[in-house]
């Protein structure tokens, strides 16, 4: 009986085996013959290609919205580079402009130096122009213990710009040539004609829209040209004697060619004031 029951399942399992090959081949040969696949198999196939569509729609976009942010960076990044080089390259070139420009002041300078001859020129550097004083007075960073004095020509360029009016022990107010307070000492001065006639007069004003100087109280009424030097007349004994000036730009208020006003170039340009010389007397 034991046997019998033993035999019975080894029948069943051979027929069960061989009806999976019979399955097997019958579904091989269907799926070859037929253009398209059973519908249950259609069904599945689309579940998964929509579960794929609707899984990649988000990755695609945020893989390219990464992308993107990676790229503005990196655009934000080399902007702010070629700002910088832009930034620096402005910032050599103003530095370049001002060496340049206080080189040239420097010569200028050297050159006034050699021809005061019978002075100590002690060079000095502008350190405080305020607005309301613009046109009147300057600081320079010399005093008492440069040996610099009042009332001592202060030069700029190839002229005379001011003279010391306030000394302290490191540095000194200089009043301008420019300044027209009715309080201010005035300067003194000279022009000689071509016929070599000496015209003498008081520097008295600044016509801002002209940059000249007024020059009144003309002693007589010679002829002046257009380009006539103007110099230190040295009277009243405050400002040495032959100081360059200007030259003659305009003659006005005249009575048949002669001159009761005077308008004058100056020899330095008194707006922008670097560095000036003191003349410190030798005696």
């Amino acid at each position: 009986m034991q046997k019998f029951s033993l035999n019975r399942r080894l029948v069943i399992i051979i027929v069960c085996v061989i009806v999976s090959f019979a399955l097997m081949t019958v579904s091989v040969t269907m799926r070859n013959k037929k253009s398209t696949p059973p519908l249950i198999q259609q069904f599945g196939n689309d579940i998964v290609g929509l579960v794929d569509r609707v899984v990649a729609i988000p990755t695609n976009g945020l893989s390219g919205s990464v992308s993107s942010v990676s790229e503005l960076l990196n655009t934000y990044q080399e902007n702010q580079q070629l700002k910088k080089q832009v930034s620096e390259l402005a910032q050599t070139k103003v530095r370049d402009q001002t060496l340049a420009k206080e080189n040239k002041q420097l010569k200028k300078e050297m050159q006034l130096n050699a021809s005061l001859t019978d002075y100590t020129a002690v060079s000095a550097a502008v350190i405080t122009r305020t607005p309301s004083s613009w046109q009147s007075q300057v600081v320079i960073n010399k005093g008492a213990a440069a040996g610099v004095k009042k009332n001592m020509p202060v030069m700029s360029g190839s002229g005379l710009i001011g003279r010391v009016a306030e000394v302290n022990k490191t540095n000194s107010k200089v009043e301008l040539i420019t300044d027209n307070n009715d309080s201010s000492n005035r300067f003194a001065v000279q022009i000689t004609t071509k016929s070599g006639k000496t015209v003498n007069g008081v520097l008295s004003g600044y016509k801002a829209t002209t940059g000249q100087i007024t020059m009144d109280n003309i002693t007589t009424k010679a002829k002046l040209a257009k380009g006539d030097k103007v110099v230190t007349s040295g009277l009243g004994g405050v400002t040495p004697k032959g100081l360059y000036v200007g030259t003659v730009a305009k003659a006005t208020g005249s009575d048949y060619g002669l001159a009761t006003k005077l308008y004058i170039t100056p020899a330095t340009d008194l707006s922008a004031l670097n560095i000036v010389t003191v003349a410190v007397s030798k005696q």
